[in-house]
């Protein structure tokens, strides 16, 4: 616990933190709240599922363009009138349901509203990155953070859940409405923690329009790609999860076992970030990768609630240490003009991959039943492992000269100001 004093006792870092995950609040709300309005007003859970993809990839889609609007004009800018915009499209939505308009008439304001929501969990890692120069200090932050998403997805389904269903179906999007508003006024109005624009113009030179797409920056294309069979193996197991209970005539404890999942990463991550680690940040991360992955293939022989919940517990251990490790990457491989736009790929490549776990376990399990989604969360894992592991060498050529190369392997930043640039071939 004094890990997470020191950091919090940092000047103005428990204000933003607080604000950031009220910000991001309401996004752990968006998926079920329109399942559940839509579905209840309209009988539909086709349109339902079709809008709820639609704006989880418009998110996905949509953070990456932001974040790079943010690292050229700064967080307030960009990102406060962005969140009105989401809200505004949000509400409009909300209205054009409970009018009864057409379906059609739905997925723009869906759309928009995805599109324009951003990622507040990446603007808060980035202050931290700006705030904190020890790396000890900075892994405890990202552990932090990561805990705190689990707690969103922990309490966010439960509360969409009983708004939607207790109060009025759209109940469960209005909160997040107000909770976007919210949070982007306390997070963004914070001037003095947030990171600087970079005052360095960008040069139409080769090397210069290389290092413009994050992605081609080497090592970080394979650690966004596990992150997006991360999302892949997490909108696999909320299907799954529900085909299975349903199945059994156990519907109800489908929130149980998501909830295990949620909490039990929630904690690791917690008691991840507490400990200080010698070993390298890489070695960590593959070794996360494959404990997931092991988890991932134990979840076929779950047969009952019970042992569903211990395969939830199992993979949901591994997930948060593994996400902090990943951020950590980024943090040290990519520029830190571009810092903001990196760790926003992080999650729109788990805002995409949750699509497509989605699509394709909804698929094996119309053809298999249940045992066929939860299938494809072990192929989504094993599919993890082998890009986190086939990318192992570029990632550990993807820092230089030698003394950053040491630094970064050893999970330490090379030094309080060099530029990540210097990193790369």
């Amino acid at each position: 616990m004094r890990a997470y004093r020191e950091i919090l006792t940092l000047p103005g870092a428990w204000q933003f933190s607080a604000a950031g995950l009220l910000a991001r609040s309401g996004g752990a709300m968006m998926g079920i709240g329109l399942v559940l309005m839509v579905s209840a007003l309209y009988g539909s859970y086709g349109l339902a599922g079709a809008l709820a993809a639609s704006n989880a990839v418009a998110w996905a889609l949509g953070t990456a363009a932001l974040s790079n609007l943010v690292d050229r004009y700064g967080q307030r800018r960009v990102m406060y009138p962005a969140a009105i915009v989401s809200a505004v499209m949000l509400s409009l939505l909300v209205i054009f349901a409970m009018l009864q308009l057409p379906a059609w008439t739905l997925f723009a304001p869906a759309i928009l509203s995805g599109a324009t929501g951003g990622a507040p969990g990446a603007l808060v890692r980035a202050r931290w990155t700006h705030l904190v120069d020890d790396p000890d200090k900075l892994h405890t932050a990202f552990s932090l953070e990561s805990t705190l998403d689990e707690v969103t997805f922990v309490v966010g389904p439960v509360l969409a859940t009983a708004l939607s269903t207790g109060v009025h179906p759209a109940a469960g999007l209005i909160a997040p409405v107000v909770l976007s508003l919210a949070g982007a006024h306390l997070l963004y109005g914070q001037r003095a923690t947030e990171p600087p624009v970079s005052s360095q113009p960008r040069h139409p030179d080769t090397r210069r329009v290389r290092q413009q797409f994050v992605l081609l920056v080497p090592g970080v294309a394979a650690v966004v790609a596990v992150n997006l069979l991360i999302g892949c193996v997490f909108g696999s197991i909320d299907v799954s999860v529900v085909a299975a209970t349903s199945e059994w005539e156990v519907r109800e404890a489908a929130g149980l076992v998501l909830a295990v999942f949620s909490l039990a990463s929630g904690l690791a991550g917690f008691y991840y970030g507490a400990r200080r680690w010698a070993s390298p940040v890489i070695k960590r991360f593959l070794i996360g990768v494959a404990a997931m992955c092991a988890a991932c293939v134990a979840l076929i022989g779950a047969h009952s609630v019970l042992l569903l919940c211990i395969g939830g517990l199992l993979v949901g251990v591994t997930v948060a240490p593994t996400l902090i490790n990943a951020n950590t990457l980024i943090g040290g491989l990519v520029a830190r003009d571009r810092l903001t736009e990196g760790l926003s790929w992080m999650g729109t490549g788990i805002g995409i991959g949750v699509a497509i776990g989605s699509s394709a376990s909804g698929q094996a399990i119309d053809h298999a039943g249940y045992s066929g989604g939860l299938g494809t969360v072990a192929v989504f894992g094993a599919l993890a492992a082998l890009i986190a592991f086939g990318g192992r060498g570029a990632l550990q050529r993807a820092v230089s000269p030698p003394q950053a190369r040491r630094a970064v392997l050893a999970g330490r930043r090379p030094g309080p100001r060099v530029a990540p640039r210097r990193l790369q071939h």
